[in-house]
């Protein structure tokens, strides 16, 4: 179990699957610097946890829920639980049924190619689920490109993966060492790109390397 202290935002996580490096920059040593991209998702998540709570049909919807799980040592904020009337679930209070929780989260664009937004919204289930003492196999996303609703699977395998990668960024934290760059065609859209500078202090630009090319290179040493 983890203390208050250990905690580490589930949005970590995403940003480790994205890019270790940037997970370190963000996280670790609390850089941030915003661009269209960050804005325009933030944006997003400010407006969905403006909305008040609702009901809509058989569905309670709750905004900006703050999640914890001391047993990950995770801690974040939903965009949306939806809590659907079922024959099992939990009790809330002034109603007389059994409620469902199904996660919500909103993305600005389109689904990623890796599986980032899955772990992330895994994350929150988990968290959900040891909140409330419930188990929760079922959430989704609306993404803006196109504008529809992806419904996922919470299953074993995916739990496995955000397992592995909630320990990954502990042992960064614990570790105090945030990992070196390795320069992507993605790094062209991160908004971090001028602070980190992945083709200066990339892998490949060690000393070792640099000393290895010019040992080869014709006329650089005599």
């Amino acid at each position: 179990m983890f203390t208050e202290d250990q905690l580490i935002s589930i949005s970590a996580l995403q940003h480790w699957l994205f890019c270790q490096r940037q997970c370190g920059l963000i996280h670790l040593e609390q850089i941030w610097i915003e661009n269209q991209l960050t804005a325009e998702g933030r944006v997003l998540h400010e407006k969905v946890h403006q909305s008040d709570a609702e009901f809509a049909g058989d569905a309670r919807i709750v905004r900006g829920l703050r999640l914890v799980s001391f047993r990950l040592g995770l801690v974040g904020q939903t965009d949306v639980v939806e809590f659907h009337k079922s024959d099992r679930g939990i009790a809330l209070p002034g109603t007389n049924n059994l409620w469902q929780p199904f996660p919500v989260e909103y993305k600005r664009g389109k689904p990623k190619k890796d599986n980032s937004d899955c772990v992330q919204l895994c994350a929150q289930a988990m968290c959900l689920e040891e909140m409330l003492k419930t188990e929760i196999n079922f959430g989704a996303f609306y993404y803006q490109r196109p504008r529809r609703r992806t419904e996922i699977e919470i299953t074993k395998q995916l739990r496995q993966q955000t397992e592995n990668i909630v320990q990954n960024v502990h042992q960064m934290f614990e570790s105090k060492n945030t990992p070196r760059a390795d320069y992507e065609q993605k790094c062209k859209n991160c908004s971090l790109v001028g602070v980190c500078m992945p083709k200066t202090t990339g892998l490949n630009k060690r000393v070792d390397y640099y000393l290895s090319k010019a040992g080869n290179d014709e006329g650089l040493i005599e």
